[in-house]
């Protein structure tokens, strides 16, 4: 039964098809059909000890890691959870997502969403890519707390442009590792056609740009409305005004009146 499920499951990195080299795609298909697609750019800002110059104190350096390119991936697919599993440089770096689908009553009625759920990352200290005299190198993981992002209505998927940072605790002495995700297009559920998205769900600063752009646009247009409708009613005046009977100021004139 194992086997036959691994044949009926295809995972593939499509990251060579973006022009974006620090933009990753991936997708799980089952039976032949799409069940979870991924495009995002990724990378971990991650806190580690090296020694200072004096050989007594310790400091913090910083490593920032890109998602590769060439991550070897894995995925599962479920009606209400799924699971996507990245990991590069010969497994020194592993990031695993959860995603669930559930549902909610709202003042709508009951809703159904799907949202990021957790997250974790592994990292080697000990690779040296990145972590330059780690102090006691070595593996640790960075995992979320409690986490609730992206959350999408079912049936669509996640789209957002703007940077997000997403806090996650190290075994590494409770050190914060920060994920920067970008360009995220999501959907871990319901797709519809193969390899295609459904209707995005855009993040909420994406939405404000949006309107930041729209705005003037709109009021530039409303403006020029407001002007087209006050020379509407100078012109109508003007030709109603200039119809009536002129009463002259002169009062020698009005014995030439009746």
């Amino acid at each position: 039964a194992a086997a036959r499920l691994a044949a009926e499951q295809e995972v593939e990195n499509l990251s060579g098809l973006s022009p974006n080299p620090e933009k990753d795609i991936f997708v799980v298909r089952e039976n032949r059909t799409t069940c979870l697609m991924a495009e995002f750019a990724a990378k971990f800002i991650v806190p580690y000890d090296v020694w200072a110059s004096n050989y007594v104190d310790l400091i913090t350096e910083q490593a920032d890691i890109p998602l590769s390119r060439g991550a070897e991936m894995k995925g599962k697919c479920g009606t209400n959870e799924s699971e996507l599993e990245l990991s590069w440089l010969e497994q020194a770096y592993t990031l695993k997502l959860f995603f669930l689908k559930e549902g909610h009553n709202t003042s709508r009625g009951p809703e159904a969403f799907w949202r990021l759920s957790r997250i974790q990352f592994t990292y080697d200290t000990s690779e040296r890519t990145y972590f330059k005299d780690a102090v006691s190198p070595g593996k640790h993981t960075a995992s979320s707390h409690r986490l609730s992002a992206l959350v999408t209505p079912a049936g669509k998927s996640y789209e957002c442009q703007a940077q997000q940072t997403i806090s996650l605790i190290s075994s590494d002495h409770q050190k914060s590792v920060q994920l920067l995700l970008s360009e995220v297009r999501l959907q871990p559920f319901d797709i519809t056609a193969d390899f295609v998205f459904s209707e995005e769900h855009k993040c909420p600063v994406d939405q404000r740009e949006q309107l930041e752009e729209t705005l003037p646009l709109i009021l530039g247009l409303i403006l020029g409305l407001v002007i087209v409708i006050t020379l509407g009613i100078y012109h109508i005046h003007h030709k109603l005004t200039a119809s009536q009977v002129q009463i002259p100021r002169d009062r020698s004139q009005y014995k030439h009146m009746g």
